[in-house]
């Protein structure tokens, strides 16, 4: 048991270390930066390691990018809500399309929502609307998603989805 907790803790490390060093290739949109590679690690968190995980990663990930400079506190809530959804639907179903699916709408929709009292409250932003963050989240969200969905396709092709989760679950 204690060596499945320490090979999930250090899958989970990479994928912290990659979404914040992925961030450093983030691009503006309406005040937010957009960084695909988080929504790429989210899908990979929900695949090799399941939704809290997920919501742990997310969170971590969103910190260290926040203390470094490389983020916006808006990273929360976008980061953290397309992770547990995601990562709950294929917590259920393993349907690769529809975890997908779910990180579009769990950061694009929940997490741009979730994003207007970040930005209000806690940056001091007055947006025009509660949802103008939607469109820059849908924006990264969509383009990480891609990148997950090719990466995760050729892994489960490949087999080393199916050997990953053996040597996680042992």
């Amino acid at each position: 048991m204690k060596s499945n907790s320490t090979k999930k803790l250090a899958v989970a490390g990479i994928l912290c270390a990659a979404a914040v060093v992925g961030s450093m290739f983030s691009f503006p949109v309406l005040g937010s930066k957009c960084a695909p590679v988080q929504h790429m690690v989210n899908v990979l968190c929900a695949v090799f390691l399941g939704p809290w995980y997920g919501v742990g990663v997310a969170f971590v990930a969103s910190l260290l990018r926040n203390l470094l400079g490389l983020g916006s506190l808006m990273a929360f809530p976008g980061s953290m809500c397309g992770a547990l959804l995601c990562g709950l639907i294929y917590w259920k179903s393993k349907n690769l399309p529809a975890t997908l699916a779910a990180e579009v709408f769990g950061t694009g929709v929940i997490g741009g929502l979730a994003a207007y009292p970040v930005a209000k409250g806690l940056m001091g932003l007055t947006p025009a609307t509660y949802t103008v963050y939607i469109v820059p989240f849908l924006i990264s969200t969509v383009a990480g998603s891609i990148l997950a969905g090719i990466l995760v396709f050729a892994l489960e092709k490949s087999g080393a989805v199916k050997s990953m989760h053996a040597s996680l679950e042992r």
